[in-house]
């Protein structure tokens, strides 16, 4: 059977796409090459003919996720209090219960730490996320503080899906997003 020209193409897109989802939900090594082909209905072979390796498909899908995001992200803070908006949302139960559609950082980051591979497109969405966070805040100290409230929503999300007990985790949701919005208030 002879495929469409496009075929490749749209292929190899839908790869990138499920692999973002299942290593923002599930992490990068508890996702293996052969279950996410199996979920495409595509051979574990067949990968090599679009990545040379699973962690070239890391950095593509990491990008990608950020891409995805770049949207939402811009009319977020293009809103009239993008900084209580942006904490709201990220420290919110929608969040915390869907990673594979939201913020790669808290999943990924942490795990390309941890295996000594940094990637430079965390660098880049790091960077950019700051940006944005310091465009919102007034003072001298407005890049330190927008490290602290960036590591602050990351962290406590990170801990918010990591217990069993769903109150706990709210409850850590709850606290890190009232005492955030308090500060951000506060300035």
């Amino acid at each position: 059977m002879r495929y469409s020209d496009d075929h490749k193409a749209k292929t190899h897109q839908r790869i990138i796409e499920e692999a973002a989802r299942l290593f923002r939900r599930d992490g990068i090594g508890a996702t293996g090459l052969q279950p996410l082909m199996k979920t495409l209905g595509l051979t574990h072979g067949g990968f090599y003919a679009h990545f040379k390796s699973k962690d070239e498909l890391v950095e593509t899908a990491l990008a990608h996720s950020a891409e995805q995001l770049s949207g939402r992200t811009q009319q977020l803070f293009a809103s009239e209090e993008p900084l209580a908006t942006f904490i709201r949302g990220y420290l919110s139960s929608a969040h915390c219960a869907n990673p594979g559609e939201g913020c790669p950082l808290p999943t990924m980051s942490a795990e390309l730490g941890q295996r000594g591979q940094p990637s430079p497109v965390t660098d880049q969405l790091v960077e950019k996320r700051l940006k944005s966070i310091e465009g919102c805040l007034s003072g001298d100290n407005a890049a330190e503080q927008s490290v602290i409230l960036l590591s602050a929503v990351i962290g406590a999300l990170v801990l918010a899906r990591s217990v069993s007990d769903p109150k706990l985790s709210e409850r850590l949701l709850k606290t890190a997003r009232q005492q955030l919005l308090e500060q951000v208030e506060a300035d």
